[in-house]
């Protein structure tokens, strides 16, 4: 019986495979630059630097006066504090538009503990960020179990909290003069000319973007937010995750409740109205994915920085009320249609490396 021998592989064909699966020549730190210049997140903090270049050139006292650098950084503290929960919540495909309200609602007790218990700062916060994450878990529990679409359930929400610090409150507020003198300064206290609220608001940045980079519950909530269906079968906690993802945006809409009393020391029950859309728009222009399953706390929270930033830029350069909303309104758009484009790219991308393949 004779023994054929096997056919020579054609050398163009090793070559080719071989150059699919080599590794990359760049070394590791290369590669990390390079990765971060081409990010979404290092566009947006182009296009932050620039508006700042420009009202610093049109008012020199925007940058160099020390109230201005200090309000620079201490006015986007608040939205950047519901800007990561939202993240964190439009990631798993969802959307909470009830933060506002809960926002009003916790800042207006955060002041009433104030008044009417004595407690420390600390107690206070504690106790207004664990309400903050009471009402957050009811909005998770009416969209996880009851299979009902966020939208829905936080819009009404939305209402609901509303309306409850409007009967609480009525017509009263609370003035800074009924808050202690310790938790007033906070508002203007500066660490090495960075306020405190920001510094609080950064070290929240840090800490669940870490986690969402890598920790097992973080992954999970990207891979949920790109395919639900398919999170399920493959065995993951969906209904725990989206909870959570609830849990946390609404202990960060108490954490602002404390920081706005402490930022503007009068409280209304008006508070945080129309916040919860500035919330999302910082989200989308920080380039998550309105859909699910991509973006970053960072992007988020320049985002949120770039959005505030441009308010206060623009009457700087005389433009009028009227067209900053327009330009807020095509950063949106703007941001949308950047990542539909972008996710088609990658679509297209992967399908011609699973044909050469």
């Amino acid at each position: 019986m004779s023994t054929r021998a096997p056919e020579a592989v054609p050398e163009e064909t090793t070559h080719s495979h071989t150059e699919l699966v080599a590794p990359s020549e760049l070394s590791r730190g290369r590669r990390i630059f390079e990765t971060v210049v081409r990010s979404r997140e290092a566009s947006i903090l182009l296009v932050l630097l620039l508006v700042i270049a420009a009202a610093t050139i049109k008012s020199p006292s925007f940058l160099f006066s020390s109230n201005d650098w200090r309000d620079l950084l201490l006015t986007p503290s608040v939205l950047l504090l519901l800007a990561v929960g939202q993240c964190v919540v439009i990631i798993t495909r969802n959307v909470d538009l009830s933060v506002g309200s809960v926002l009003g609602l916790t800042a207006y007790l955060a002041g009433r503990l104030f008044i009417d218990t004595g407690l420390p700062i600390i107690g206070v916060v504690l106790c207004v960020v664990l309400v903050g994450a009471a009402l957050g878990l009811v909005n998770g529990l009416l969209v996880a179990l009851g299979r009902v679409p966020a939208l829905v359930i936080t819009l009404g929400t939305l209402y609901i909290y509303r309306g409850v610090v409007l009967s609480w409150a009525g017509s009263n507020r609370i003035n800074a003069s009924d808050l202690p003198n310790t938790f007033s300064n906070l508002g203007t206290q500066q660490v090495l000319t960075i306020p405190v609220l920001f510094l609080v608001a950064l070290v929240v940045v840090v800490v669940v973007g870490y986690y969402l980079h890598t920790a097992r519950g973080g992954r999970e909530m990207y891979a949920i937010g790109s395919d639900p269906d398919a999170a399920v079968l493959y065995g993951l906690h969906v209904r725990r995750r989206v909870i959570a993802a609830f849990v946390l945006s609404g202990a960060l809409a108490g954490l602002a409740g404390v920081a706005y009393a402490a930022r503007y020391g009068t409280v209304s029950s008006g508070a945080g109205t129309g916040i919860e859309l500035q919330a999302v728009a910082a989200v989308v222009i920080g380039g998550v994915a309105i859909f699910g399953g991509s973006g970053t706390v960072w992007g988020a929270a320049l985002g949120a920085i770039l959005l505030v930033t441009i308010n206060r830029v623009l009457p700087i350069v005389g433009i009028p009320d009227f067209w900053q909303q327009a330009l807020v309104g095509v950063l949106i758009l703007g941001a949308i249609v950047l990542d539909k484009v972008l996710s088609l790219r990658r679509a297209r991308m992967l399908i011609e490396a699973r044909d050469a393949s």
